[in-house]
């Protein structure tokens, strides 16, 4: 607001108000990202190669691993984050096992998306043998933190996930409820590494970007909806 002194007829001071309008520009939130546009497999590849193998197909708007191909493998997103939501939906065959692994560093020097970056775990609870492992059942923090409880679907039904990375801190929901929450990176993260099957993986866990993927288990699983917002 500014205030300004007119001379009137009467030759009177008198004070004239005027306001000034402000114009504030917001900076627009970051907006969702398609990792998968419900029609091909654009953005993705086989790790360490080339085009995703046949056996992963856009149909329906699912993005599906079909193990009766014969060409198979890990697929990753072309572009690496670090910070970011995560949100997809997944459902696994009877019997089924899969997952989503993130902050993967992919090297030819290494072989497997697993050998470097963490995984949710996407599991039929009901009939793989896995589930009889402590940490091994659907969304769980894959050998390293057990699901603070249980919230998965029977196989064949929908599940929604998602994975929140921001600076350190990690949280996975599976359903709606926050069932891992653990913070990367500390002398505790690296504790239970070295209690876990990666202890003898060089740098595992250790990559603060990476490419996210979706894993080859030999088990027929579906995706859709997958959302990412960069944080």
């Amino acid at each position: 607001m500014a205030a300004g002194l007119m001379i009137g007829c009467s030759g009177q001071k008198t004070e004239e108000t005027t306001v000034e309008e402000v114009v504030v520009e917001e900076t627009p939130k970051e907006e969702w990202i398609k990792l998968f546009d419900g029609e091909s497999l654009a953005g993705w590849h086989k790790y360490n190669d080339g085009a995703p193998g046949k056996s992963w197909k856009a149909e329906n708007g699912e993005l599906i691993f079909d193990p009766s191909g014969e060409d198979g493998g890990d697929i990753v997103t072309d572009e690496e984050y670090d910070n970011f939501h995560l949100k997809y939906e997944w459902k696994i065959s009877q019997n089924g096992n899969s997952g989503l692994i993130f902050f993967i560093h992919e090297s030819p020097e290494i072989q497997r998306t697993y050998q470097t970056g963490p995984e949710m775990q996407v599991l039929d609870n009901d009939g793989h043998p896995d589930a009889k492992i402590i940490s091994h059942r659907a969304g769980d923090l894959y050998d390293l933190i057990v699901s603070s409880e249980e919230t998965v679907k029977p196989a064949g039904g929908w599940n929604q996930a998602e994975i929140i990375a921001d600076n350190g801190k990690l949280t996975l929901v599976l359903n709606g409820v926050n069932v891992v929450e653990t913070t990367m990176w500390t002398p505790e993260w690296e504790a239970m590494i070295a209690d876990s099957k990666f202890k003898d993986m060089e740098g595992w866990g250790t990559y603060k970007k990476g490419r996210i993927g979706l894993q080859d288990h030999g088990d027929e699983v579906h995706f859709r909806n997958i959302l990412l917002k960069k944080l």
